[in-house]
């Protein structure tokens, strides 16, 4: 059964073959400023990775093109920063990027950059069309000049207040407001300052060439009507272009006053500006293809043969959606335009944005400096890929992910199944697949090869559309069919019972491994390699799921997968368990802005520079001595609580995992239920809930749930109740579930939020009314997940959720 190491796949130069499908995959260019983070790694270059890996698996002929985006402002500033030139800063982070998407195991067919030589000659060929076409115009418009540093200002070296009503962000950009996506004019800004030397710019008059998108309406129009429907475009860009398209289409500025960038082909601008960067950045996608091979146009300039699948962050769909592919229609070629475009919201980090320029969050070269394999940080972030609303980074939520799902789920059943056929003749198969007769009339195993079937072509279906993380739910629901297999088949009772059915059982798991390795090599494939040692199958077997060969039929007989008489590798565990003590070394590292970073490491090397001094000078304190101190009694101190008047958040609840012990109906209320919850004291605790008609009975006893255990005790009819247990609600209210917590959380641990340390009140004050304006803000996501604001509730194995519903109100 693709494709599973990237330098294979980067070696022979592809062109697009008459009669297969071929594919062309851009990541929208990643900057080239500064490192990049985990959220810039999951909203492109990794979601086009996953997908580029899927085509070759499904046997399409298929190419990955990206490169850094180095000309503009940004790079400019940045040079400036630090003292050097342009050229040096694209160079020094040009082989940063390269290096931190090469440890991801990004599988580029072409990683480039828009400094070369091919971008200026693809970029000014495109220009002369639209100038001969007459697309363009020249106007004179209002920039801001800086009299203190001698220049028309970019529109990254002006900072201000975003004029949107309601937004008011101090720091928005020139070009677009990073809080409320708006893009501006730098003129728009409320109080601009340049950033250089933060003076108040002037504006004054200066000439620019512009785009006519009003004139190009109508055949952008009909392209998004059509492509939209036919691509199945995410419904984001959808909005984000109709957003666009609403407003009404204005001439845009195409050139800026630059230094460094692609010159304009044209005698009166020559000596003053540069292509602006946004009309230059998407032509990287062809001028890198240029790189890859000089029949570039067999890509770029064949619409009939060609599908281009374009991935990119929110920000910058209206970029592709409106202004590239009307760049390319008004050049009057037949170029091959976006088929299907991918776009993911924000990655947010812990209690806040990931952010480039601040240097909050994870970075790609921190991820490489972890302890952490590469195919676990793949893992998380595709499982908390923001495909339709923002996700939130945790660590504890890694380890959550990395311990049920990758170590308890997926490498067991792996390692189960591999160990006991690695055993010697004796109690195992010494290491030999066995033969599988009869496996077609062995029910347990033909009702698992009809499961497993359905599940792949599910999965297909999945990718096919780009729907990434359902594709890899789907592969790992595969994964947990495997171990319900291994226990339903009792095997190892088998294997001296019932050795026929043992090896039926043994020959499927092992072929359900392999067919695994296939499903999750876009998704992880240093794990698939790792599977493929085990298997002691060649590391270079070309993995596939083509239909052509019978793969995706094959999936439903998974005992024929593998042939009987292999021989397989050494089984060793796949994945290793992340440590509470390790999560927390991280959060604290990784804790604040890359600056804060570097000066805690400072005060920390300073600190254990003044220890070492101190021991050796045998200073001491002058406190008595330990034995001489009187003991602190665990009794008379108080526990600490927030004070009275701390402020109303979510931190001065006390919610707890309970374990329900016993539940029965209130003997005086048909609708109310009575509990004993283990809340982690010396006794359960007594709670009343209104949930009989919800919830029958039986789903009541013996669950993990979420409890308030500082309200105010309550008697209801007769009964006083000492906590409360928090259940979702839907809009109408006419369905309830409970806010469960993972299994593996500790019974009595505090629920937390990231961001949110303080200490509960010991009882809330129901005159403050802190319970009534926490819960407003309580809320279930699209995912199912349990939220206050956009924070989940947090155990130490991971976040809480509920069964079904999205959206809903939490009380």
């Amino acid at each position: 059964m693709g494709d599973s190491s990237a330098p294979a796949a980067a070696a022979a130069v592809k062109l697009p073959v008459p009669g297969k499908r071929n594919i062309l995959i851009t990541s929208a260019l990643p900057y080239v400023n500064n490192v990049p983070h985990l959220g810039n790694i999951i909203g492109c270059v990794l979601s086009a990775d996953v997908f580029a890996r899927y085509c070759r698996m499904r046997g399409y002929n298929a190419i990955y093109i990206c490169g850094t985006d180095e000309y503009g402002t940004a790079t400019e500033t940045k040079a400036m920063e630090e003292g050097c030139s342009p050229k040096e800063i694209c160079d020094k982070y040009h082989a940063i990027h390269k290096d931190v998407y090469q440890w991801f195991n990004i599988s580029f067919d072409e990683f480039g950059r828009t400094s070369s030589p091919q971008q200026t000659e693809v970029c000014q060929a495109i220009f002369k069309k639209l100038l001969e076409n007459n697309w363009l115009s020249e106007n004179t418009m209002q920039q801001l000049y800086c009299d203190t540093c001698k220049r028309f200002l970019a529109d990254r070296l002006v900072e201000g207040n975003c004029p949107t009503p309601g937004c008011n962000y101090d720091s928005a950009r020139g070009d677009q407001c990073e809080k409320c996506g708006k893009l501006l004019n730098p003129t728009e800004l409320l109080d601009p300052k340049c950033k250089v030397c933060r003076n108040t710019p002037r504006i004054r008059d200066t000439n620019h060439l512009f785009l006519e998108l009003p004139l190009l309406k109508d055949r952008l129009e009909e392209y998004i009507r059509t492509m939209s429907v036919a691509g199945g475009w995410s419904q984001n860009a959808i909005q984000a272009t109709h957003a666009w398209l609403r407003e009404g289409l204005k001439p845009r500025c195409i050139t800026r006053d630059l230094k460094w960038g692609v010159p304009v082909p044209h005698e009166k601008f020559k000596d003053k500006v540069k292509f602006y960067v946004w009309f230059d950045a998407p032509i990287g996608y062809v001028s890198i293809t240029s790189c890859h091979t000089p029949e570039w146009e067999k890509w770029w300039k064949n619409p009939e043969n060609v599908e281009l699948y374009q991935f990119m962050g929110k920000d910058n769909v209206p970029f592709h959606t409106v202004m590239f592919p009307s760049t390319l229609l008004g050049t009057g070629e037949n170029w091959t335009l976006m088929k299907t475009i991918s776009v993911t919201e924000y990655l947010n980090y812990e209690a806040g944005k990931f952010s480039k320029s601040k240097g909050v969050g994870v970075f790609g070269n921190d991820a490489k400096d972890t302890n952490i394999p590469v195919e676990v940080w793949r893992y998380y972030l595709l499982t908390n890929r923001p495909e339709v609303s923002d996700t939130l980074f945790t660590w504890v939520d890694l380890q959550a992910k990395l311990n049920s799902e990758l170590l308890s789920n997926l490498g067991n059943f792996i390692n189960r199944v591999l160990s006991f056929i690695a055993k010697d003749p004796a109690s195992g198969y010494g290491s030999i697949i066995p033969d599988a007769q009869g496996a077609d009339s062995h029910p347990l195993t033909k009702a698992l090869g009809e499961k497993v079937g359905n599940y792949v072509e599910q999965y297909v279906e999945a990718m096919e559309k780009v729907k990434l993380k359902q594709g890899l739910k789907l592969a790992m629901t595969v994964s947990g069919e495997g171990n319900a297999y291994l226990q339903e088949s009792q095997f190892w009772k088998l294997y001296k019972e019932d050795r026929p059915s043992c090896s039926v059982v043994m020959k499927t798991s092992a072929g359900l491994v392999y067919l695994l390795a296939c499903l999750l090599e876009p998704f992880m494939p240093s794990f698939s390699l790792g599977v493929l040692k085990q298997l002691n199958l060649p590391l270079e077997t070309q993995l596939s799921l083509c239909d052509e060969k019978g793969d995706v039929e094959r999936a439903k007989r998974p005992w024929d997968i593998l042939p009987a008489g292999h021989k397989i590798g050494t089984p060793a565990p796949l994945f290793k368990e992340l440590k509470d003590e390790e999560v927390e070394f991280y959060r604290e590292k990784f804790a604040g802005s890359q600056a804060d970073r570097i000066v805690k490491a400072q005060a920390e090397s300073e600190a254990k520079k003044l220890a070492g001094k101190l021991k050796e000078t045998k200073v001491s304190d002058g406190n008595t001595a330990k034995k001489d101190r009187p003991k602190k009694s665990a009794d008379t101190k108080p526990k600490p609580s927030a004070p009275a008047d701390a402020e109303i958040s979510v931190s001065r609840l006390d919610i707890r995992v309970g374990l329900i012990t016993k539940a029965q109906k209130h003997p005086d209320a048909d609708s109310l239920y009575v509990e004993e919850i283990d809340v982690g004291e010396a006794q359960p605790r007594t709670v009343v809930s209104g949930l009989v008609k919800y919830i029958p009975l039986e789903d009541m006893q013996n669950r993990k749930v979420c409890v308030l255990c500082n309200l105010k005790p309550a008697s209801m009819r007769g009964i006083k109740s000492q906590a409360m247990v928090l259940a979702a609600s839907n809009s109408d209210h006419t369905k309830v579930e409970l806010v469960e917590p993972p299994q593996g959380a500790a019974v009595g641990e505090r629920v937390t939020f990231p961001g949110f340390d303080g200490l509960p009140d010991d009882v809330l004050n129901p005159k403050k009314k802190v319970w009534e304006t926490v819960q407003v803000d309580l809320h279930t996501d699209k995912e199912l997940v349990a939220r206050y604001k956009d924070l989940p509730f947090t155990t130490s194995a991971g976040v809480c959720r509920v069964a079904s519903i999205t959206e809903g109100s939490i009380r």
